[in-house]
């Protein structure tokens, strides 16, 4: 009988990079997504698509009985950091709540491995630079604080009920397929190198630098950028760990150094030729100086590289998606 892997937000940014690396390596998808901000034109690489919402346990229990899932990435989630602090109701009824909707028809149906998109912002505040995944958990938004709860409730699940799992947190997702048939489409998009582009082809008058006092080398803050398809490949290969028996936990993923945003919208100008907008705002509250983590343990534990780590190739794919998605 065909084992598929069950691909919860297989449709949005990060999930439908992974099916498509899913499929490149011989695996075999079901996508389950709500299309909330995922898009339809994404679904290119899976064997089945269920367009359902986490809330839908009738419909989610029915996946696990019409397919022989093996495994589960789960990548649906809301992600608008601003908006969890708004709207926190939001941000645990459809996270949380999910994410334990998912766990219990796993458990019904007796499948024991999952590997979970987490964020660096379960950290909060850096108290050290890399950032480890030994360093304090403290988030300072619901965003944050839903993903650290979803960690939380994998272990209480390994413990009670014998789930296996690796949680992945990421720094800042960043680029495109290299073959330009996905991209980052959000709506409303509030990644820096998107939004940067935008002001390179005219689709905003200009790109927002909100502080120029920080304790950096040109005085903007400073963020880790790991392309979309290394964070794919990581996804894989924290399957292949669990498969072969490995011993559940948490991994960073990024590319171990930074870069600051003049140095992004610098790269932006080179790589496109355009010259770029630039207005500069206060700081927003919360943002750190220096964000970027080490990234020791997932190379070392899962065998995990980046192929894309250089920020103009990292940039260069985004360009290229971003004019044919604007086209």
């Amino acid at each position: 009988m065909k084992e598929y892997i069950l691909v919860t937000g297989g449709a949005g940014y990060i999930g439908s990079h992974t099916v498509k690396y899913l499929a490149s390596q011989g695996k075999p998808t079901i996508v389950f997504d709500n299309l909330t901000y995922g898009h339809r034109e994404f679904i290119n690489w899976s064997d089945d698509f269920i367009p359902a919402d986490l809330a839908d346990r009738t419909t989610l229990e029915r996946v696990f009985t019409d397919y022989n899932i093996q495994a589960v990435m789960h990548f649906a989630a809301y992600t608008y950091v601003g908006e969890s602090v708004t709207d926190p109701a939001r941000y645990y009824r459809n996270n949380v709540i999910g994410a334990l909707n998912l766990l219990d028809a796993m458990r019904s149906a007796g499948v024991k491995m999952l590997v979970f998109s987490s964020t660096c912002a379960t950290y909060g505040m850096p108290q050290e630079i890399p950032i480890s995944e030994s360093h304090p958990q403290e988030p300072i938004n619901p965003y944050g604080m839903t993903k650290l709860i979803i960690e939380r409730m994998l272990a209480d699940y390994e413990r009670a009920y014998g789930l296996s799992w690796c949680a992945l947190r990421y720094f800042n997702a960043a680029g495109a397929d290299p073959e330009g048939e996905i991209g980052e489409w959000h709506d409303p998009e509030t990644h820096l190198i998107p939004l940067v582009l935008d002001a390179a082809i005219g689709k905003r008058p200009a790109i927002s630098v909100f502080g120029t006092d920080y304790s950096t080398p040109d005085r903007t803050c400073i963020r880790d950028y790991i392309h979309v398809t290394d964070l794919a490949q990581a996804h894989y290969l924290a399957l292949e760990y669990l498969q072969s028996g490995g011993t559940s936990g948490a991994f960073n993923l990024g590319n171990g150094h930074g870069h600051s945003v003049k140095e992004i919208i610098e790269c932006v100008h080179s790589v496109t030729g355009r010259d770029i907008p630039v207005t500069y705002e206060a700081r927003r509250a919360g943002d750190p100086h220096v964000l970027v983590g080490s990234a020791d343990k997932a190379r070392e534990v899962l065998g995990w590289k980046p192929h894309y780590a250089d920020i103009d190739t990292i940039v260069k794919t985004a360009w290229n998606w971003h004019r044919k998605l604007w086209k």
